[in-house]
């Protein structure tokens, strides 16, 4: 299996790159994972809300392919502790899924297209984040999982 993180923008701040490249690293040990990075929406100042949520939905669609299993990381999501989330991605393995894409919307959410399109909605936490912050919070996420499900001493419960 592989598993990509698909956001919008890039990222300016040097200690979340570290951070997420810290993970990065770690998370070659287990599993091909990649982080997707979209360009940015130009021009959201003339743009209302939905217009911004439909040309995020159409550069979204472009990268998507058919058989991939699409989860959201949307507020709306079931919140699941690091332990279900690990069971999640082993069940996701389990049934040979090839490609497990996750993604980042914008400020606004997403689109209708992207909420039918989604296997899963999947909330990292009550608390509202910055875009780029749930990109580290997500790969640690993701590092933390592969380590349960090695009984690797990084999780304590």
């Amino acid at each position: 299996m592989k598993i990509t993180l698909l956001v919008i923008g890039k990222i300016d701040d040097s200690y979340l790159l570290d951070g997420i490249d810290k993970y990065l690293k770690r998370l070659k040990h287990y599993i091909k994972f990649d982080i997707q990075i979209l360009p940015d929406i130009k021009k959201t100042k003339n743009l209302t809300e939905q217009e911004q949520k439909n040309k995020e939905a159409e550069l979204f669609l472009k990268f998507i392919q058919p058989q991939d299993d699409i989860i959201l990381l949307d507020d709306k999501g079931a919140e699941l502790s690091s332990k279900r989330f690990a069971d999640l991605l082993n069940k996701k393995m389990i049934a040979s899924v090839g490609h497990l894409v996750f993604l980042v919307g914008g400020p606004y959410g997403f689109d209708n297209s992207i909420y039918q399109r989604a296997n899963q909605k999947l909330s990292l936490s009550k608390l509202t984040f910055s875009h780029q912050m749930v990109r580290l919070f997500f790969v640690e996420q993701v590092y933390r999982a592969f380590t349960i499900l090695k009984s690797e001493p990084y999780h304590h419960e």
